[in-house]
């Protein structure tokens, strides 16, 4: 199994992090957690990509995480040689999302079905919502689901991945949570968006403020990876976005609460599980 951070942003653009998104590489599939900015561009540096994805997971549908969630389907569909409809799992609401994207796509798809006689098939994405339990499991890889706490924005779920014997947990956005704990228990490897509290608080702008509330700081994922006796802890979607020379402070930060290995991590990091 192997965990690559392709995009370690957050909703602030930044030149070095694409958008929030991470691909687990499992039982000779390959599964996208999130679908934020630049996310084909960072699938592509390491060799794969929309017609290759086995299945497109969301956390959240806040709109830095799925931003690009309409290039993966346009991809997918424009550049395959078969019908070949996009797997989607995500909490509820993800449906209409998924329908309202096809629809805004609506253009698009015209042009290209007059212009390609070969391509006589529309987009299509088989959804799956979950909240809890069994995501996917095709008898090589599992994926399972809980329910995490992002609010307001709800409903939001977390996922594990297992396969031969290893898993690695992709949180996404939350604080620390019931179902949180249950994914991370014994997991080798956990990857959780953080905020720094120390510097967030120093800014005095209410709008940056707010995400204190509902995002893990890093002293909260260090505390939830100990509580579950996590493998690796990697911390993502930094907000605010580090300073050049600063992420070993991150690290630092998390180490006093966790024992483990800490990783800060930075796009197309890459680790074998």
């Amino acid at each position: 199994m192997q965990v690559v951070t392709l995009g370690t942003g957050s909703p602030l653009p930044d030149a070095n992090r694409a958008g929030p998104a991470t691909l687990v590489r499992a039982g000779g599939r390959d599964l996208l957690f999130d679908c934020g900015r630049g996310v084909l561009m960072r699938a592509a540096a390491v060799g794969t990509g929309a017609v290759a994805f086995d299945t497109v997971f969301l956390t959240h549908l806040h709109s830095d995480h799925v931003t690009d969630f309409n290039d993966v389907v346009t991809t997918r569909w424009a550049m395959g040689m078969t019908e070949n409809p996009l797997r989607v799992v995500g909490p509820e609401g993800t449906r209409r999302f998924t329908e309202r994207t096809l629809e805004m796509l609506r253009d698009d798809i015209g042009y290209r079905l007059a212009h390609h006689a070969d391509l006589q098939w529309e987009p299509r994405c088989d959804v799956t919502e979950v909240s809890d339990g069994v995501a996917r499991d095709d008898g090589v890889v599992r994926v399972l689901a809980a329910p995490t706490d992002h609010a307001p924005v709800r409903p939001t779920v977390g996922y594990r991945v297992e396969a031969d014997g290893r898993s690695v947990v992709v949180a996404g956005d939350t604080v620390p949570c019931a179902g949180l704990d249950r994914l991370c228990a014994g997991a080798d490897v956990y990857v959780q968006t953080v905020v720094r509290r120390s510097l967030i608080e120093a800014i005095p702008v209410a709008r940056l403020q707010d995400v204190l509330g509902y995002h893990s700081s890093v002293q909260d994922a260090a505390a939830t990876a100990q509580r579950g006796g996590v493998g690796t802890l990697v911390l993502t979607h930094p907000v605010p976005p580090p300073a050049a020379g600063t992420e070993a402070e991150w690290v630092a930060e998390a180490a006093e609460g966790f024992s483990g290995p800490v990783v800060f991590a930075h796009d197309l990091w890459a680790h074998e599980v």
